[in-house]
């Protein structure tokens, strides 16, 4: 009998394969006969699963959000209910490069980022993910304010872009060796300080 195809398992071999081209050699090396080859598998194989380049890199957008996704469960397993502020370490922490596998995701990141400014299909998929990460983060703020864990006159979502943008930075001068991942954590604390006070000893 023939073997049963995983086809699950196939699309995530393709999208993985289309990731490490985008995070060694970026969006431009990215075709469906380099993802074949990556993948060891033929360019027919590809073109079943995806019918064309943009769904395929429509998958990569996914399957980063959902590495995200995983790294902060994993970080947050066994914390119990976080504080406000612990939700936000946790988040801004996690957008950080902090080993080798998360230091890829965030260049394939970066090629994408890259890619979106010259393709607006591109560019209104890409904000999505960012979008909602925002949207989530100021929810929480808004609620700790009303809560009276933060001051009432903080605007909760220039706060929330303000911090996003600090950790993206961050995250730059992490990739380029500037800062070590414990020196960028550190800074981002420090604003989360002024923001919440300081974290619990």
């Amino acid at each position: 009998m023939p073997r049963k195809v995983d086809h699950d398992e196939r699309r995530r071999r393709l999208t993985e394969a289309l990731l490490r081209i985008a995070s060694t050699r970026g969006l431009q090396a990215v075709s469906m006969r380099e993802i074949a080859a990556e993948a060891g598998v033929s360019l027919r194989v590809v073109q079943y699963y995806f019918t064309n380049k943009q769904a395929l890199l429509e998958s990569g957008l996914t399957e980063l959000g959902a590495r995200m996704d995983r790294r902060l469960k994993q970080r947050t397993a066994g914390a119990g209910e976080l504080t406000p502020r612990g939700v936000f370490a946790a988040v801004l922490d996690v957008v950080l490069p902090s080993d080798e596998q998360s230091r890829l995701d965030s260049m394939a990141w970066n090629a994408y980022y890259t890619a979106a400014l010259t393709d607006p299909a591109l560019a209104a998929v890409g904000v999505t993910l960012p979008d909602t990460l925002e949207n989530f983060l100021t929810v929480r703020l808004t609620t700790a304010q009303q809560a009276g864990e933060i001051t009432p006159d903080r605007d909760p979502r220039t706060e929330v872009a303000g911090l996003l943008a600090l950790a993206n930075g961050l995250t730059s001068s992490v990739l380029s060796g500037q800062r070590g991942h414990e020196a960028a954590a550190k800074i981002i604390d420090y604003h989360l300080d002024r923001l919440f006070g300081p974290a619990p000893a």
